[in-house]
Parts: structure tokens; C-alpha cells; sequence
């Protein structure tokens, strides 16, 4: 009998935007790359990300639960499971759901909960969001949130500066929720940009590379996608931080090189042979 699950995949559960480098259209050229079968299921659809002045934007939710549905009658098994932004609450809901329906001993989850930046979380984040998101990070194996991310998700008092054993707190608090691995993300020190690696068992270390351009969108789905990757190709969780910093700092200076406006992200595309491994 034939089956569909003979090469590992990772699910994505994350918006589709047709222009501009961000959510799925990132993710899959990525874990393809990598040599993992990517199947996209999408939250919403937009012909540009919502950085540019207009848009045009269709609400996926009710569709989900009937395309879910047929993925469980071809019997399909994920290795991985990765979420990016959700824009409800019945959203995280039904993610939460896939997660239970999907997940065996040797899927692993991984969260990137988009919740917010710059010590505030996005308009769209109501106080209800922001518990659901907490349980559904409690079914992640690892997570990757920004500062502020883990802030909210820990009610710690946000500082852009914090010293490195605060942060260190914050990710055992992270850890006590239920993921196993935490990356802190986009930690700031003078002129670095800092990814704190938290493993249960296992020291915490600092990843730093040198702050180069500015915040470019899509960066963050660029990052989660190899930590997604890697994990499930079984790359040590410190390596595979080290290896997506040095590829986003590699993207930002080849977008700066060819002027690409910001908003459009940046270039993975002229680095991509990079990751093959």
C-alpha cells in the first residue's frame, strides 16, 4: 500500500502573503531547501504584508477546520509542526487542536508566538489572545520568541536592556510552561543582536552577531523555519541558533548590497544554496 508519509514534513500553520518575504512564502522555500517536504496550511491571505500602505486581505479561520480535515483522511504525519501569527483567538483554538490531533512521539512542535515588539503587544492582541497563546505555547517543544514576546508571555515588566541573568530567569519561566527549548530573540547589547539558547539540562548561552542594517520584515519566519528545520533533522539546538543568525545577517547584508527597499524583506533568495545540507 502506498503511503504519503515516506520523506519527513513539517506543517506550517501561518499567514500567506503573495508579495513582500514574510510567513509561508518564507518558510517553505527554506525547509524545502533543507531538504523537508513542506505543507502549508494558511491562517489568512494577503497580496502584500500589512507593512505596505494597502492591501488586499482574506480571513482564512472558517476554511481550516475542512482543509484539516482532509490532511487527517490521507493520514498524513508530521515530523514537525511549526505556528507563526495567529489573528484570533478561534485560530489559536483550532491550531491548538491540530497540534492534538497531529502530534506523536516523534512530531516536534514549534511555536513562534507573534505577539508583539518593542515591549508592546500588537493591536490585534486582546488579553484573551495573549492567555491562549500561553497554552498553546505549553504544547510547544521549543519556542522563539522576541524580548517582548517572552515578556508578555511571562508577565515580566519589559526593559529594551536587560541584564543577560534576567533574561536567563524569564527563559526558565518559559521552560516552566511546557516547551523544552527556548530562543530568546532579538536581545540588544550595544552593537550586537544577542539570541539567548535555553535548554532544560543544559547551560545557557548567548549567541551574538553584529547588528548590521535595519529590522527588515520576514526576519523572524526566516529564523523559526531553520530552528524548525534543524530540529527536525536533528541539528543541536545551539548550532542550529548560531547557523540562522549568521543566515539572516547574511540576507540583511546582500538586501543592503542590492537596495531592497526595507519593506520588502530581505533577499533569501540570493543566499538560499547556503543552507543545503
Amino acid at each position: 500500500m502506498s503511503t504519503h508519509n515516506c520523506q519527513k514534513k513539517i506543517a506550517i500553520i501561518n499567514d500567506f502573503s503573495g508579495f513582500g518575504r514574510c510567513s509561508i512564502a518564507v518558510a517553505l522555500p527554506i525547509i524545502s531547501t533543507m531538504k523537508i517536504q513542506c505543507c502549508s496550511l494558511p491562517t489568512s491571505i494577503f497580496s502584500n504584508h500589512t507593512g505596505y500602505p494597502s492591501y488586499f486581505y482574506e480571513d482564512f479561520t472558517a476554511s481550516m477546520p475542512a482543509y484539516i480535515n482532509e490532511w487527517e483522511k490521507l493520514g498524513l504525519e508530521f515530523s514537525g509542526i511549526m505556528t507563526g501569527f495567529l489573528g484570533s483567538a478561534e485560530q489559536i483554538n483550532i491550531v491548538s487542536d491540530f497540534i492534538k490531533r497531529f502530534k506523536t512521539k516523534d512530531t516536534t512542535v514549534i511555536v513562534d508566538p507573534v505577539m508583539g515588539d518593542d515591549g508592546k503587544p500588537y493591536p490585534t492582541y486582546t488579553d484573551e489572545m495573549c492567555r491562549r497563546m500561553k497554552e498553546l505555547v505549553s504544547h510547544a517543544d521549543i519556542i522563539t520568541p522576541n524580548l517582548t514576546e517572552a515578556c508578555i508571555l511571562t508577565n515580566t515588566p519589559y526593559r529594551p536592556h536587560m541584564h543577560v541573568s534576567e533574561v536567563v530567569k524569564i527563559a526558565e519561566k518559559l521552560t516552566a510552561i511546557g516547551p523544552t527549548k527556548v530562543v530568546i530573540t532579538g536581545i540588544v547589547q550595544r552593537s550586537f543582536i544577542s539570541n539567548l539558547c535555553y535548554e532544560v539540562g543544559e547551560a545557557p548561552s548567548m549567541r551574538k552577531t553584529q547588528a548590521v542594517g535595519t529590522q527588515r520584515a520576514g526576519t523572524g519566519d526566516i529564523f523559526a523555519s531553520i530552528i524548525a528545520a534543524d530540529a527536525v533533522n536533528g541539528v543541536p539546538f545551539k548550532d542550529s541558533v548560531r547557523k540562522a543568525s549568521l543566515f539572516i545577517k547574511k540576507c540583511i547584508l546582500r538586501s543592503i548590497e542590492i537596495d531592497v527597499p526595507l519593506q520588502d524583506g530581505v533577499c533569501f533568495e540570493e543566499v538560499l544554496h547556503t543552507l543545503r545540507p
